[in-house]
């Protein structure tokens, strides 16, 4: 099995960085910075006989990663109540996939997913409709929706404070590793 975290901030060791890295220090990991590509917006064509244009963007060398691991964890900070912007386009663009690539849906169904989320209002409660929302979108694809971890900082650092949430990381770490063993 292999583990891709997909990280969504737009800041260099933020605090969803920092608890993601806790997260996955000492797995075997892939780990990808969505403020490092490119990811356009997209015209939705999926009704249209021509379908989606080509897009000169690292989509597809992405989407790619994806595809080949097996457990996902999804880590973004609380932009304005929802995912960072960076996180929305790369999921917008799975509508292309869904229409360009015909066996997407099957592929992500053999998938486990989870998801990391680091805000500094209140973000145990209003961090939770963007949690449905990943359930909505996991539930979507077939991915297997495993759980997530909501961590309350604000300032730079601030995630090292918040016990609760390094508590589940951790939780979230010994899950995937009995995962990892099951399948060697």
């Amino acid at each position: 099995m292999k583990v891709l975290a997909i990280y969504g901030s737009s800041r260099a060791n933020g605090n969803t960085d920092h608890l993601t890295d806790l997260v996955v220090e000492g797995l075997p990991c892939t780990k990808i910075y969505l403020r490092h590509k490119r990811i356009e917006a997209i015209e939705d064509r999926r009704h249209t006989a021509e379908g989606f244009q080509p897009v000169d963007d690292d989509y597809d060398q992405v989407i790619s990663e994806v595809l080949s691991h097996d457990i996902l964890i999804f880590a973004t900070p609380l932009y304005w109540y929802g995912m960072s912007g960076r996180m929305k386009d790369f999921v917008d663009r799975w509508s292309q996939s869904l229409r360009d690539k015909p066996n997407f849906k099957e592929e992500m169904s053999r998938k486990k997913g989870y998801v990391i989320i680091v805000g500094g209002d209140n973000p145990r409660v209003k961090a939770l409709p963007l949690v449905q929302q990943f359930q909505y979108i996991f539930d979507f694809v077939s991915i297997d929706f495993g759980g997530y971890v909501i961590g309350s900082a604000n300032r730079p650092g601030d995630i090292m404070g918040d016990d609760r949430a390094l508590f589940e990381a951790r939780k979230m770490k010994e899950e995937i590793v009995q995962l990892l063993n099951q399948r060697k």
